[in-house]
């Protein structure tokens, strides 16, 4: 008897936000997404394990991770 085990993430795009980036200081779009990784079981997604808000600067291309309520409290459009 065999068990087929892992780990899969998925990418949540939250939306687009205009700010001011940390890293190159231009006012760019913002790309806020969530990234939820779960423990799966022959391919079925079962135990989240780890979930984690990122923003990425559309100028130039540096991502930081942001806390959830950060990210909800987002003007997001």
């Amino acid at each position: 008897m065999f068990f087929i085990f892992g780990l899969r993430t998925s990418v949540n795009r939250s939306g687009v936000v205009t700010a001011v980036c940390r890293n190159c200081g231009n006012q760019a779009a913002q790309v806020i997404t969530r990234r939820s990784t779960k423990f799966t079981l022959f391919f079925i997604p079962l135990i989240p394990v780890r979930t984690r808000y990122v923003q990425q600067c559309s100028f130039c291309g540096a991502e930081y991770g942001i806390s959830k309520n950060e990210a909800r409290s987002l003007p997001v459009g």
